[in-house]
């Protein structure tokens, strides 16, 4: 099939949009991270350009990281200090990288997605023990406000949320427990890929309206998702974190490596 490069869907798609939009905004609840993963291949599977794919990804998860921040805000589970840290500078950091994507050919946006997908499934690992939900009171700040950079160059150039980079780094080097990292990521997306999707707006980049509608039917199960996150084994969180690593990290290389031979 040949690129759509009017980035125009038919209105066939839109039932395998709605199936694949509940499956990423299920996993987005259960992993904090956006469903950008799955929203970025799946509409590469569609055959739009990589430049409108990873724009109009980012619109979707706009809808399905507010629903589990909202859960978990109703829940009393996000520490406010923590929270402002991570979020203002993943908004910040999504302005300035969202801004230079359009400079970047399209085949290295994908080879940019394969190393961070080779490096996350290698490096995340469970932590013996999650006996608390509060934060380490050795972590820094700093250390989360550029935990939160990574999640705007994530959603500014590559179109995901970056919640696959921030649990990984504050269950592992930040020693979190995974549940509250996933809540931290869920809230650091949210605002990563609002900064980002208000860029490619005002560039006219991506199709809003598919996005919107990904991300509509994915806040559905994210909800859902979110509100039982304490009944799923951390362990398993994260060999759901490691095996969507390997399958997008081989389909990210298959995609470049095309792009760049043609």
């Amino acid at each position: 099939m040949s690129t759509r490069h009017n980035a125009v869907l038919p209105w066939w798609d839109v039932p395998l949009l709605i199936g694949l939009g509940l499956l990423a905004g299920s996993l987005a609840g259960l992993l904090g991270i956006g469903g950008g993963l799955i929203f970025a291949p799946l509409l590469l599977w569609l055959d739009l350009p990589p430049a409108q794919a990873l724009a109009t990804s980012s619109f979707a998860i706009v809808p399905t990281a507010m629903a589990g921040t909202i859960t978990h805000l109703r829940g009393g589970h996000l520490p406010v200090r923590p929270g402002l840290a991570i979020g203002l500078s993943a908004f910040a950091s999504a302005v300035l990288f969202g801004g230079l994507a359009g400079m970047v050919p399209e085949w290295t946006l994908l080879a940019m997605q394969t190393l961070m997908y080779v490096v996350l499934a290698i490096a995340v690992r469970a932590r013996d023990e999650e006996t608390t939900e509060e934060p380490d009171p050795s972590v820094s700040p700093f250390l989360l406000a550029g935990v939160g950079c990574l999640a705007g160059w994530s959603a500014g150039m590559l179109g995901l949320g970056g919640g696959l980079v921030m649990v990984p780094l504050m269950a592992g080097p930040l020693k979190m427990p995974i549940h509250l990292a996933v809540r931290l990521s869920t809230l650091a997306v949210l605002c990563s890929a609002s900064a980002a999707s208000l860029q490619f707006v005002h560039e006219g980049r991506g199709l809003p309206w598919v996005g919107l509608m990904l991300g509509a039917v994915a806040a559905v199960a994210a909800w859902w998702t979110s509100s039982r996150l304490d009944q799923f084994d951390a362990g398993l969180l994260v060999k759901l974190l490691r095996g969507l690593a390997v399958v997008l990290a081989i389909d990210s290389c298959r995609r470049a490596i095309h792009l760049w031979m043609g």
